[in-house]
Protein backbone atom coordinates (compact mmCIF):
# COMPACT_ATOMS: atom_id res chain seq x y z
CA UNK A 1 0.00 0.00 0.00
CA UNK A 2 1.51 3.33 -1.13
CA UNK A 3 1.75 6.92 0.97
CA UNK A 4 -1.40 8.34 -0.62
CA UNK A 5 -3.19 4.98 -0.03
CA UNK A 6 -2.50 5.08 3.67
CA UNK A 7 -3.24 8.48 3.89
CA UNK A 8 -7.00 8.19 2.12
CA UNK A 9 -7.82 5.27 4.68
CA UNK A 10 -6.51 6.96 7.70
CA UNK A 11 -8.24 10.14 6.98
CA UNK A 12 -11.04 8.07 6.02
CA UNK A 13 -11.48 6.59 8.78
CA UNK A 14 -11.07 9.52 10.84
CA UNK A 15 -13.50 11.18 9.42
CA UNK A 16 -16.38 8.32 9.81
CA UNK A 17 -15.26 8.27 13.30
CA UNK A 18 -15.28 12.09 13.86
CA UNK A 19 -19.48 11.33 12.52
CA UNK A 20 -19.48 9.18 14.90
CA UNK A 21 -19.00 10.51 17.70
CA UNK A 22 -20.80 13.80 16.55
CA UNK A 23 -23.73 12.23 15.53
CA UNK A 24 -25.54 11.85 18.84
CA UNK A 25 -25.12 15.50 19.84
CA UNK A 26 -26.00 16.72 16.61
CA UNK A 27 -29.08 14.45 16.91
CA UNK A 28 -29.79 15.72 20.57
CA UNK A 29 -29.16 19.43 19.17
CA UNK A 30 -31.91 18.56 16.16
CA UNK A 31 -34.62 17.19 18.90
CA UNK A 32 -34.55 20.18 21.21
CA UNK A 33 -35.40 22.35 18.18
CA UNK A 34 -38.43 19.94 17.17
CA UNK A 35 -42.21 20.56 18.44
CA UNK A 36 -43.75 17.47 20.27
CA UNK A 37 -45.52 16.20 16.98
CA UNK A 38 -42.05 16.10 14.86
CA UNK A 39 -40.09 14.95 17.75
CA UNK A 40 -40.08 11.24 16.22
CA UNK A 41 -39.91 11.59 12.81
CA UNK A 42 -35.97 10.87 11.54
CA UNK A 43 -34.62 13.97 9.97
CA UNK A 44 -32.17 15.73 11.59
CA UNK A 45 -32.99 19.09 10.23
CA UNK A 46 -36.20 20.09 12.29
CA UNK A 47 -38.98 21.10 9.76
CA UNK A 48 -40.10 23.86 11.75
CA UNK A 49 -37.73 24.61 14.39
CA UNK A 50 -38.95 26.18 17.77
CA UNK A 51 -37.24 27.70 21.05
CA UNK A 52 -40.36 26.96 22.53
CA UNK A 53 -38.53 23.92 24.52
CA UNK A 54 -35.70 26.09 26.12
CA UNK A 55 -38.74 28.24 27.05
CA UNK A 56 -40.62 25.72 28.85
CA UNK A 57 -37.96 24.01 31.22
CA UNK A 58 -36.85 27.23 32.30
CA UNK A 59 -40.51 27.78 33.22
CA UNK A 60 -42.00 24.97 34.03
CA UNK A 61 -39.19 23.25 36.27
CA UNK A 62 -36.53 24.14 38.83
CA UNK A 63 -34.09 24.00 35.31
CA UNK A 64 -32.89 27.94 35.80
CA UNK A 65 -32.02 27.05 39.81
CA UNK A 66 -30.37 23.47 38.88
CA UNK A 67 -27.85 25.44 35.89
CA UNK A 68 -27.34 28.17 38.77
CA UNK A 69 -26.45 25.27 41.58
CA UNK A 70 -23.93 23.77 38.70
CA UNK A 71 -21.91 27.00 37.78
CA UNK A 72 -21.42 27.64 41.40
CA UNK A 73 -20.51 24.09 42.68
CA UNK A 74 -17.73 23.66 39.11
CA UNK A 75 -16.37 27.68 39.09
CA UNK A 76 -15.83 27.29 43.13
CA UNK A 77 -14.27 24.01 43.29
CA UNK A 78 -12.45 24.58 40.12
CA UNK A 79 -10.94 27.88 41.60
CA UNK A 80 -9.72 25.92 44.74
CA UNK A 81 -8.65 23.36 43.09
CA UNK A 82 -6.09 25.04 40.85
CA UNK A 83 -4.91 27.71 43.73
CA UNK A 84 -4.65 24.76 46.66
CA UNK A 85 -3.38 22.24 44.13
CA UNK A 86 -0.69 24.65 42.74
CA UNK A 87 -0.13 25.63 45.86
CA UNK A 88 0.69 22.54 47.44
CA UNK A 89 2.13 21.21 44.64
CA UNK A 90 4.80 24.33 44.53
CA UNK A 91 6.00 23.67 48.28
CA UNK A 92 6.32 19.84 47.94
CA UNK A 93 8.67 21.00 44.65
CA UNK A 94 10.45 24.27 45.87
CA UNK A 95 10.65 23.67 49.87
CA UNK A 96 12.34 21.10 51.65
CA UNK A 97 11.30 19.95 55.06
CA UNK A 98 11.14 17.05 57.21
CA UNK A 99 8.27 14.40 56.31
CA UNK A 100 7.92 15.96 52.47
CA UNK A 101 8.28 12.34 51.21
CA UNK A 102 5.99 11.16 53.24
CA UNK A 103 3.34 13.70 52.66
CA UNK A 104 3.43 13.17 48.99
CA UNK A 105 3.24 9.43 49.26
CA UNK A 106 -0.06 10.05 51.71
CA UNK A 107 -1.54 12.77 48.58
CA UNK A 108 -0.30 10.08 46.02
CA UNK A 109 -2.25 7.47 48.24
CA UNK A 110 -5.30 9.46 47.58
CA UNK A 111 -5.64 8.33 44.07
CA UNK A 112 -5.54 5.04 44.93
CA UNK A 113 -8.93 4.78 46.92
CA UNK A 114 -12.05 4.65 44.39
CA UNK A 115 -14.76 7.66 45.11
CA UNK A 116 -17.64 5.32 45.98
CA UNK A 117 -14.99 4.20 48.95
CA UNK A 118 -15.19 7.71 50.39
CA UNK A 119 -19.18 8.10 49.83
CA UNK A 120 -19.67 6.95 53.38
CA UNK A 121 -17.03 9.22 55.52
CA UNK A 122 -18.03 11.98 53.11
CA UNK A 123 -21.62 11.36 54.55
CA UNK A 124 -20.89 10.58 58.37
CA UNK A 125 -18.87 13.77 58.30
CA UNK A 126 -21.36 16.30 56.57
CA UNK A 127 -24.14 14.94 58.98
CA UNK A 128 -22.03 15.55 61.67
CA UNK A 129 -21.37 18.87 61.21
CA UNK A 130 -24.86 19.66 59.40
CA UNK A 131 -23.62 20.17 56.22
CA UNK A 132 -26.12 17.99 54.40
CA UNK A 133 -28.41 19.52 52.10
CA UNK A 134 -26.33 22.87 51.65
CA UNK A 135 -23.99 24.15 49.27
CA UNK A 136 -20.91 23.50 51.64
CA UNK A 137 -21.58 19.77 51.53
CA UNK A 138 -22.04 20.06 47.61
CA UNK A 139 -18.40 21.49 48.04
CA UNK A 140 -16.22 19.61 50.20
CA UNK A 141 -15.30 17.16 48.79
CA UNK A 142 -14.17 18.36 45.59
CA UNK A 143 -12.25 21.40 47.24
CA UNK A 144 -8.16 19.79 46.86
CA UNK A 145 -7.28 16.70 44.26
CA UNK A 146 -4.33 14.33 44.87
CA UNK A 147 -4.15 14.44 40.86
CA UNK A 148 -3.64 18.19 40.95
CA UNK A 149 -1.58 18.36 43.73
CA UNK A 150 0.74 15.28 41.70
CA UNK A 151 0.27 17.52 38.41
CA UNK A 152 1.53 20.95 39.48
CA UNK A 153 4.16 19.75 41.68
CA UNK A 154 6.07 17.56 38.82
CA UNK A 155 5.50 21.06 37.05
CA UNK A 156 6.56 22.91 39.69
CA UNK A 157 10.16 20.94 39.49
CA UNK A 158 11.24 22.55 36.05
CA UNK A 159 11.09 26.38 37.22
CA UNK A 160 14.76 27.00 37.73
CA UNK A 161 15.78 27.35 40.86
CA UNK A 162 17.92 30.39 40.16
CA UNK A 163 14.73 31.81 38.54
CA UNK A 164 12.73 31.93 42.19
CA UNK A 165 16.10 33.13 43.90
CA UNK A 166 16.21 36.29 41.63
CA UNK A 167 12.85 37.17 42.97
CA UNK A 168 13.48 36.97 46.73
CA UNK A 169 17.04 38.65 46.10
CA UNK A 170 14.21 41.73 44.74
CA UNK A 171 12.31 41.67 48.44
CA UNK A 172 9.57 39.70 47.03
CA UNK A 173 7.88 37.15 49.49
CA UNK A 174 7.59 33.37 49.02
CA UNK A 175 3.39 34.09 48.09
CA UNK A 176 4.38 36.72 45.80
CA UNK A 177 7.09 34.15 44.06
CA UNK A 178 4.09 31.49 43.98
CA UNK A 179 1.49 34.16 42.36
CA UNK A 180 4.08 36.31 40.07
CA UNK A 181 6.68 34.18 38.95
CA UNK A 182 5.62 30.28 39.46
CA UNK A 183 2.28 30.45 38.51
CA UNK A 184 3.30 32.33 34.93
CA UNK A 185 5.82 29.27 34.55
CA UNK A 186 2.70 26.67 34.40
CA UNK A 187 0.22 28.24 32.67
CA UNK A 188 0.06 24.72 30.45
CA UNK A 189 -0.45 22.85 33.30
CA UNK A 190 -2.77 25.19 35.56
CA UNK A 191 -5.27 25.22 32.13
CA UNK A 192 -5.10 21.45 31.68
CA UNK A 193 -5.79 21.24 35.21
CA UNK A 194 -8.64 23.79 35.41
CA UNK A 195 -10.62 22.18 32.56
CA UNK A 196 -10.57 18.50 33.96
CA UNK A 197 -11.65 19.78 37.78
CA UNK A 198 -14.44 21.42 35.36
CA UNK A 199 -15.48 19.19 33.55
CA UNK A 200 -15.06 16.30 36.95
CA UNK A 201 -17.53 18.86 39.17
CA UNK A 202 -19.80 19.50 36.26
CA UNK A 203 -20.64 15.87 35.86
CA UNK A 204 -20.48 14.64 39.14
CA UNK A 205 -23.88 12.86 39.95
CA UNK A 206 -23.27 10.01 43.11
CA UNK A 207 -22.21 12.85 45.51
CA UNK A 208 -24.55 15.42 45.15
CA UNK A 209 -27.44 12.88 44.51
CA UNK A 210 -26.91 11.29 48.39
CA UNK A 211 -26.24 14.43 49.92
CA UNK A 212 -29.05 16.96 48.54
CA UNK A 213 -32.68 16.34 49.63
CA UNK A 214 -34.00 19.72 48.68
CA UNK A 215 -34.77 19.79 44.52
CA UNK A 216 -33.68 23.40 44.81
CA UNK A 217 -30.09 22.70 45.35
CA UNK A 218 -29.43 19.82 43.17
CA UNK A 219 -27.55 20.46 39.99
CA UNK A 220 -27.47 19.41 36.40
CA UNK A 221 -27.17 15.66 36.67
CA UNK A 222 -29.24 15.19 39.49
CA UNK A 223 -32.02 17.69 38.15
CA UNK A 224 -31.86 16.14 34.38
CA UNK A 225 -32.26 12.37 35.87
CA UNK A 226 -35.41 13.43 37.58
CA UNK A 227 -36.55 15.61 34.75
CA UNK A 228 -36.40 12.87 32.74
CA UNK A 229 -38.14 10.75 35.28
CA UNK A 230 -40.69 13.26 36.27
CA UNK A 231 -43.46 14.66 34.88
CA UNK A 232 -41.30 14.87 31.56
CA UNK A 233 -40.52 11.45 30.98
CA UNK A 234 -42.03 11.39 27.44
CA UNK A 235 -41.36 14.54 26.23
CA UNK A 236 -37.68 14.24 24.60
CA UNK A 237 -37.74 17.85 23.14
CA UNK A 238 -37.66 19.13 26.64
CA UNK A 239 -35.21 16.69 28.06
CA UNK A 240 -33.11 16.82 24.81
CA UNK A 241 -32.84 20.40 25.63
CA UNK A 242 -32.17 20.64 29.06
CA UNK A 243 -29.27 18.49 28.02
CA UNK A 244 -28.14 20.82 24.86
CA UNK A 245 -27.70 23.23 27.49
CA UNK A 246 -26.09 21.33 30.04
CA UNK A 247 -23.35 20.80 27.53
CA UNK A 248 -23.00 23.79 26.43
CA UNK A 249 -20.66 25.31 29.17
CA UNK A 250 -18.56 22.30 28.73
CA UNK A 251 -18.05 23.64 25.24
CA UNK A 252 -17.75 26.73 26.06
CA UNK A 253 -14.83 26.45 28.38
CA UNK A 254 -12.84 23.99 25.91
CA UNK A 255 -12.47 26.47 23.37
CA UNK A 256 -11.70 28.90 25.19
CA UNK A 257 -8.83 27.16 26.59
CA UNK A 258 -8.16 24.84 24.09
CA UNK A 259 -4.75 25.61 23.04
CA UNK A 260 -3.46 25.62 26.86
CA UNK A 261 -5.52 22.30 27.18
CA UNK A 262 -3.62 20.63 24.15
CA UNK A 263 -0.78 22.10 25.06
CA UNK A 264 -0.53 20.94 28.81
CA UNK A 265 -1.95 17.44 28.10
CA UNK A 266 1.11 16.90 25.78
CA UNK A 267 3.75 18.36 28.52
CA UNK A 268 2.10 16.28 31.09
CA UNK A 269 2.83 13.26 29.24
CA UNK A 270 6.45 14.44 28.19
CA UNK A 271 6.37 14.95 32.48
Amino acid sequence: MDKKTKSFVVYTLLILGSIIMIFPFVWMVSTSLKSALDVYTLSIIPENPTLENYRRIFLDSLFGKWFLNSIIVATVTTISVVFFDSLVGYIIAKFKFIGKGIIFIAILSTLMVPTEMLIIPWYLMSSEFGWTDSYWGLLFPGLMTGFGVFLMKQFMESIPDDLLDAARIDGLGEFKIFIKVAIPQVWPAISALFIFSFLSNWNAFLWPLIVTDSSSLYTLPVGLSFFASGEFESRWELIMAGATITALPLILVFFLLQKHIIKGITLTGMK
